[in-house]
């Protein structure tokens, strides 16, 4: 991989945490600084959103499989949205989100372990015809 794209790759990856960090812990000051409204569980979603694909170009640096890659990605951001969902119940929403996002998760989760393994085994039979 070329210094142009991991050079993007690590600044597209700080911009997304930073933001999405400030918009989570701090919704407020975000919103002044981005003309929003302060709607806190909009932010609060939108910063955990963000987070999750700051990670998931930072595994981008590591990982080349897309399909790991976005799974990885998927799992990131939707248990972050899932817990999001739990620490904003009093803000709306149903008791159920955040469990059926998790549900979500889950699946993702097995998702990519599948792929990883069916990688791990690529790898293996590679290894024994080199």
């Amino acid at each position: 991989m070329g210094i142009l794209i991991r050079t993007a790759l690590v600044l597209a990856a700080a911009s997304m945490l930073v933001t999405g960090v400030w918009a989570r812990v701090a919704p407020a000051g975000f919103a002044a600084w981005a003309g929003w409204p302060n709607h806190v569980h909009f932010l609060h979603d939108a910063g955990v959103f963000q987070i999750g694909i700051g990670l998931m170009l930072v595994c981008a640096l590591r990982w080349r499989d897309v399909v790991t890659l976005v799974l990885a990605g998927f799992v990131f951001t939707n248990t972050f949205h899932a817990v999001n969902h739990a620490t904003d119940l009093d803000l709306g929403g149903r008791a159920s989100d955040p469990w059926l996002l998790l549900a979500f998760s889950l699946v993702g989760t097995a998702g990519l372990v599948a792929r990883l393994r069916v990688l791990s085994a690529r790898r293996a039979r590679q290894e024994v015809g080199a």
